[in-house]
């Protein structure tokens, strides 16, 4: 882990971000859905005020960019790891399934991955997010949806490429059940496999909230979150870029440090990357 700077890099960046959004309640003294049209469009004053001051301004309803800022981080931490969490265990089990069995089994998942895949990620949430309403359950449902898909295809490959070797015929010849075989004998050895997949997905999942909520799709208001603060900033932008700039960068130093860190994981859990 030492040696890849890519993990290095991407883990202080998630650590920051993580910590700021556990002690966020403590820290921020401006409530952050009360609206004060008073200081509506406050340029930013830094530290000129102290930390009670408008730090990074405020925006059109005049609530403070640093308070949202930092509670709109736990909604978007909470939303990725949600979703990552619930696509790979439902793309995982899937994914077993049809590489042990194949056949008529994996025909039927692989071509419900296929119809879905056709479709494009941002339509398909768009279509849902109409039927169900804009909620943040719906909005994880959604992202849900839309991800499962890839977890089950590499999950799928992986089984497929080791459901014949020695270790699980003998469990076979022993009278393993398929269940303990599928989960105790070939589950472990796709793990490297999927803690790649997850560790990038949440950057990806992050970035697909922050659409959503930037189309109106995504956490309903008042409830602040990084899209939706880009959204409602985007026609002030020539006389108030701070209210974009600041989700904006918030936003961009995520995904990075997201992407650097699964493709740090990446590194050290490639055997092909062993020396």
């Amino acid at each position: 882990m030492r040696k890849s700077k890519f993990f290095i890099t991407g883990f202080i960046v998630i650590t920051f971000i993580i910590v700021l959004a556990i002690i966020s309640p403590n820290i921020i003294v401006h409530n952050p859905i009360v609206v004060n049209l008073r200081q509506r469009l406050t340029a930013p004053q830094y530290l000129e005020n102290g930390w009670s001051g408008y730090i990074l301004g405020t925006d059109p309803l005049g609530q403070d960019v640093l308070t949202r800022l930092l509670i709109g981080s736990r909604m978007s931490l909470m939303i990725s790891v949600t979703v990552v969490v619930a696509t790979a265990v439902i793309g995982t089990i899937l994914g077993v399934i049809a590489g042990f069995y194949g056949g008529a089994v994996d025909m039927a998942i692989m071509r419900i991955t296929d119809i879905q895949m056709s479709v494009p990620a941002t339509v398909l949430a768009i279509a849902v997010m109409a039927i169900l309403g804009n909620s943040i359950p719906n909005l994880i449902i959604v992202l849900v949806i839309t991800r499962w898909v890839q977890y089950a295809r590499v999950v799928r490959g992986s089984v497929m490429a080791i459901r014949g070797v020695e270790f699980v015929q003998a469990s076979r010849a022993l009278g393993s059940s398929d269940l303990r075989i599928m989960f105790t004998q070939i589950l472990p050895n796709v793990v490297t496999a999927l803690l790649i997949l997850m560790s990038q997905g949440f950057g990806q999942i992050i970035l697909a909230e922050a659409s959503m909520s930037f189309l109106g799709l995504g956490v309903p208001l008042p409830t602040p979150s990084w899209g939706g603060m880009i959204s409602e900033g985007r026609e002030y932008l020539t006389v108030a870029p701070w209210v974009v700039i600041a989700p904006g960068c918030a936003l961009m130093v995520a995904v990075l440090g997201f992407n650097f860190l699964g493709d740090g994981v990446r590194d050290i859990l490639d055997p092909k990357n062993k020396r």
